[in-house]
């Protein structure tokens, strides 16, 4: 492209944008009145006559689907139960054999026949996972965190966490693969599946509990069902795109050797598609721990449930150590499952021979499990305190995180109420205002142009059909709040996300420090988040808007890092010679070459803070998140998925409009012809 043509590229579209934004504000300022003048009402609020009763229509089919379809022999609801109690059995007796223990007999005539595991045989094991695994180093740590747990009075609570993490991520390991597998074997199941797990990682959880709690009820294991549901996708994806990336050569090879296509993939592919397996595994695990507080909301107890009750009574010392407990559970889990990903071949037999006594030194860490279960189960007889860590030994820093919070309130009262004034003032309400007030008529053409100003017609096409969506089933004025709310802090969390980032690319003193913070915010279980910003700020758009930048930051830092470090050395030694100033450097060089990746940092925290947005209803939002917690506690099904959906269609245009801006800077700087 040369010069003149980039020239004039640049003109039309300084030109589209700023006059889309003021035909916006104009519209939005005067549209209610220019409506009123010609008494057209109807182009400021869609009629309620137009609206289309899809809400109704789901709940009312969802209603039919639960008590009065019939299926051959059976129901929805016999069906659904059924599921239930098929996982109900291995989830109880994995929570027995971790928490509660056997008991014989049922309510106040039960009897304990064999208590739960003992915390210091529960240790023990997890350090020779952690040894089998790795080394040391890896025992030593699960097994520092597993004693952090017992110490700060969480392992109850944990071990029921733990529980339903031992039956959601084989399920959804083994589920995921199998789809995955199908995927990969035949295309029309791609086809199918693709907008689906699109869907399923767009919808906020809130929205799919709705339906999950109609057809299981309310319980543990409904919030099974849930975990596994959202845990799942990933896990498919991943497996087709292993089994596609394992090279041509072994394929022919195995065909060479005769073997059958089922031999081909279950010796073969799946063998060699074994370490990208492993990271989808991790995932899965990671995703069902970041859903233990979410399905606490139906049933689920465990940490989970500790930290939505200290949500509700605004404990943030017990809220803030039930979050911590997940986060130390959730490394634990995550370093053990990196290195089995990592892991090239088990240990070699080190004795032969026929005797069942050679036969067990072949696996010391299982001898040694076996022996220290037995000595401390008999031992725990008589010494309580090895089956039960002693509460007299547990520690607490709930006091101190509310000592800490009181004297910031108490100290800094007046400084942050101005902060907040101020913003609200002069950032938040006129930017509410301003989106508020846009006639759904204009913001339907609007959106449209977008979409073709950036993608072309597909875009242009998709993002008409997915807001006329939103506007056809009465949910634009809540729209536009979600849009107000996630916009303002994906702007907040670049703002300061992608400079820190660049900063830490260039400073490795500085990335230790970030990168450190970084991965503690992302190990925060959500809600965590709400407790302090609550207790500061109080409910509102502020404290909801606090929440979602401190949730939503951490990609912008990270890809920014990542697209500034992947820059060719080269061109930056080229820049120098040149003569630019570092500042030169940053702004001509630098930042123009990463700008794909941070596009890319900016797609997946507009993600992040849609799906949060739906967790800070909680602190008294009015926008498309409260419309789905208020359908979750009413049990309105129709109510909650047109909203889930109408908050995955906001994601997904999202997601259209910055990739297609991130191919544009792309082919800008020579990324793509």
């Amino acid at each position: 492209m040369t010069k003149l043509a980039q020239q004039l590229a640049q003109s039309r579209n300084f030109w589209f944008w700023t006059t889309l934004l003021l035909v916006s504000w104009v519209l939005s300022t005067y549209g209610r009145d220019l409506a009123k003048a010609v008494d057209a009402k109807w182009l400021i609020k869609f009629p309620a006559a137009w609206r289309i009763p899809m809400k109704g229509e789901i709940s009312a089919a969802m209603s039919w689907l639960v008590e009065d379809a019939h299926f051959g022999l059976f129901t929805v609801t016999e069906a659904t139960r059924s599921i239930t109690w098929l996982l109900e059995q291995p989830y109880q007796l994995v929570l027995s054999l971790f928490a509660s223990g056997f008991y014989q007999g049922v309510g106040q005539d039960a009897v304990l026949v064999f208590p739960a595991l003992s915390w210091v045989f529960v240790i023990i094991l997890v350090m020779a996972i952690g040894h089998y695994a790795k080394d040391w180093w890896l025992s030593s740590l699960v097994g520092i965190a597993f004693l952090y747990l017992a110490v700060f009075g969480q392992w109850d609570s944990s071990m029921v966490t733990l529980a339903s993490i031992a039956i959601a991520v084989p399920i959804g390991v083994w589920g995921g693969i199998l789809l995955g597998i199908a995927a990969y074997k035949w295309w029309i199941v791609e086809l199918a599946l693709r907008p689906l797990l699109d869907l399923m990682q767009t919808i906020p959880v809130f929205a799919y509990l709705v339906p999950i709690l109609f057809l299981f009820g309310f319980g543990p294991v409904s919030a099974l069902v849930a975990t596994i549901i959202y845990a799942m996708p990933p896990m498919v994806r991943i497996t087709t795109l292993a089994l596609k990336s394992v090279p041509t050569e072994l394929k022919e090879f195995s065909l060479m050797a005769g073997c059958t296509p089922r031999q081909t993939l279950w010796k073969v592919l799946i063998p060699s598609a074994k370490p990208t397996l492993m990271v989808g595994v991790n995932q899965v695990i990671m995703l069902s721990l970041n859903m233990v507080i979410i399905a606490s909301m139906i049933g689920a107890g465990g940490l989970g449930y500790d930290v939505l009750a200290s949500l509700r009574r605004l404990d943030i010392g017990g809220g803030l150590e039930a979050g911590v407990a997940i986060v130390v559970l959730a490394i634990a889990l995550d370093r053990v499952s990196q290195a089995f990903a990592l892991q090239r071949s088990p240990d070699r037999p080190l004795y032969a021979g026929n005797s069942t006594t050679l036969r067990i030194m072949n696996y010391p860490r299982t001898l040694i499990v076996l022996l220290s279960g037995g000595a401390i189960f008999a031992i725990g007889s008589f010494v309580p305190q090895m089956q039960t860590f002693p509460e007299a030994y547990e520690l607490t820093t709930g006091a101190i995180w509310e000592d800490v919070i009181r004297t910031i309130n108490v100290n800094f009262f007046d400084q942050l109420e101005a902060i907040k004034t101020t913003l609200l003032s002069v950032f938040l309400v006129p930017v509410k205002r301003f989106l508020g007030g846009i006639p759904w008529i204009w913001g339907l053409l609007a959106v449209s142009l977008i979409g073709w100003r950036v993608g072309g017609w597909k875009v242009c096409l998709l993002a008409f059909l997915l807001t006329a969506f939103i506007i056809v089933n009465g949910l634009w004025a809540k729209a536009m709040t979600t849009v107000y709310l996630c916009g303002i802090s994906v702007l907040i969390a670049c703002v300061i996300g992608i400079p820190v980032g660049i900063l830490s690319a260039l400073n490795s003193r500085v990335d230790r420090i970030v990168s450190g913070i970084i991965d503690t915010l992302q190990t925060l279980p959500s809600f965590v988040y709400l407790i302090p910003v609550v207790m500061l700020f109080r409910v509102g758009d502020f404290s909801a808007m606090i929440a979602v930048v401190l949730y939503a930051i951490a990609p912008a830092v990270r890809y920014a890092a990542q697209g500034v470090r992947s820059i060719n050395p080269q061109l930056i030694e080229a820049g120098i010679v040149s003569g630019c100033t570092p500042f030169q450097l940053l702004r001509r060089i630098r930042v123009p070459l990463a700008l794909p990746e941070i596009l890319l940092g900016l797609n997946q925290t507009i993600m992040l803070a849609l799906s949060m947005l739906v967790i800070t209803a909680l602190v008294g939002t009015r926008d498309l998140g409260q419309e789905v917690y208020i359908a979750l506690t009413k049990a309105d099904t129709g109510r909650g998925l047109v909203a889930g959906l109408a908050i995955a269609f906001i994601a997904i245009l999202a997601d259209r409009f910055v990739a297609a801006g991130a191919n544009r800077a792309k082919q800008r700087y020579g990324y793509e012809s």
